[in-house]
């Protein structure tokens, strides 16, 4: 046949493999000052969120876990006249920067703020926290400061 050419066929190429890149490490390679992760956990175990000593242990554990180091003592007071808004609340410093929380007496849920200019992994800190309370669900946004 006048103007026709066999098609030439090279086997397919298989797609790189890329290494998935943590929020840790895109925050070191993009510089950023910090990491601010709020970490909402939903249907949290209501004895374990109202017991002073468990709040401050997690606090430790936390710590120990992601390997900041903590400065002073972690407060920890209850408040609220309000129903609504009843419960814990956290502080611990660190020497990078803080970790803070509120728990909800009426809805049993933790809300949790990890804010470190020495990086860390988010993804770690959520599954940490929902373990340690005993929540259902756990939904996270993160925030690199500049």
């Amino acid at each position: 046949m006048l103007g026709t050419q066999p098609i030439q066929q090279s086997a397919p190429q298989a797609a790189p493999v890329i290494a998935p890149v943590t929020i840790a490490q895109r925050a070191a390679a993009e510089q950023v000052w910090g990491i601010a992760t709020a970490i909402d956990i939903y249907e949290c175990e209501p004895a374990i969120i109202r017991d002073a000593d468990a709040i401050r242990r997690f606090v430790v554990e936390l710590c120990d876990l992601i390997e900041m180091k903590r400065f002073g003592q972690t407060q920890v007071v209850h408040f609220g006249e309000d129903e609504k808004v009843a419960g814990y609340s956290m502080v611990q410093l660190i020497e990078t920067s803080l970790i803070s929380a509120h728990f909800a007496n009426l809805t049993n849920t933790t809300y949790l703020d990890v804010f470190s200019c020495k990086p860390y992994d988010p993804d770690v800190v959520a599954r940490f926290a929902l373990d340690y309370f005993g929540g259902s669900r756990v939904e996270t946004s993160v925030t690199f400061r500049r």
